[in-house]
């Protein structure tokens, strides 16, 4: 037990320097001070940091996060209520939108949009799956490079390993949705509507690539919000292992 709470404690004072490093002067390499960190403490601990105890606390604080993101994108509402994450109109259906309002279509254009956000939040429940399988496979490489990462290391690591197997799940959830809640009718309608009109330049109305990748760009926003709480909020270190890997001294 000793030997485990002070090969945690090279950890949580090498993961303090790495904090700190953002306030140190540019000339000050962050390997060189988590170098440091590990030759001053390794002489009190009697040991190094095991592979099993960086991984550990990396793989639970990833946990925490996809949990949260996955939970709020998610939840009625999670994509639609949150401005930061609502899908919109594609950019280049846009002035779509300004000219269907103009002419006295704004109510089906509102509910095009709700039922745009509402595939999103369907398809968000198929995440947690995958980000677990991801953290499951991390290797201590992965997790030396996030630690040593910035405030969003460990989001760009899920980005990189999920990103194409989110795209394989969503896009069916997405178009099942889309057609449950006739939002590919109405925007196909409301494109067609548009295409009408004369003189205006005219938009393809294929609508669920763009739905889903939006959806996976909102996922991953709230999965960097969460990471970032947790390097520097001690509130959100909900684990005993979170609060002694990712505390203060």
């Amino acid at each position: 037990m000793k030997s485990f709470l002070a090969t945690l404690t090279v950890f949580v004072f090498a993961f303090q320097l790495i904090s700190c490093a953002q306030n140190q002067p540019r000339r000050t390499r962050l390997g060189d001070l988590l170098n440091k960190a590990n030759d001053a403490l390794n002489t009190q601990s009697g040991g190094a940091l095991t592979n099993d105890e960086i991984v550990r606390g990396l793989k639970e604080a990833l946990t925490v996060g996809i949990s949260n993101g996955a939970s709020q994108a998610s939840a009625v509402d999670g994509y639609f209520k949150n401005n930061t994450i609502k899908l919109l109109f594609p950019p280049d259906a846009q002035r779509v939108e300004a000219r269907l309002r103009q002419i006295g279509l704004g109510n089906e254009v509102d509910r095009f949009v709700l039922s745009l956000n509402r595939a999103a939040e369907d398809a968000a429940k198929r995440s947690r799956p995958i980000f677990v399988k991801a953290i499951t496979s991390m290797s201590i490489q992965d997790a030396v490079g996030i630690l040593r990462g910035d405030s969003t290391s460990a989001t760009r690591y899920l980005q990189q390993t999920t990103s194409q197997e989110l795209y394989n799940q969503f896009f069916p959830v997405v178009d099942s949705t889309l057609q449950l809640n006739n939002a590919t009718k109405y925007y196909t309608d409301l494109v067609n509507t548009y295409n009408k009109i004369p003189l205006v330049q005219r938009v393809n109305p294929d609508l669920k690539q763009y739905a889903t990748q939006k959806a996976i760009e909102g996922l991953f926003v709230l999965i960097a919000q969460e990471e970032r709480k947790i390097r520097r909020d001690p509130v959100a270190r909900v684990s005993d292992i979170l609060r002694r890997v990712f505390g203060s001294r």
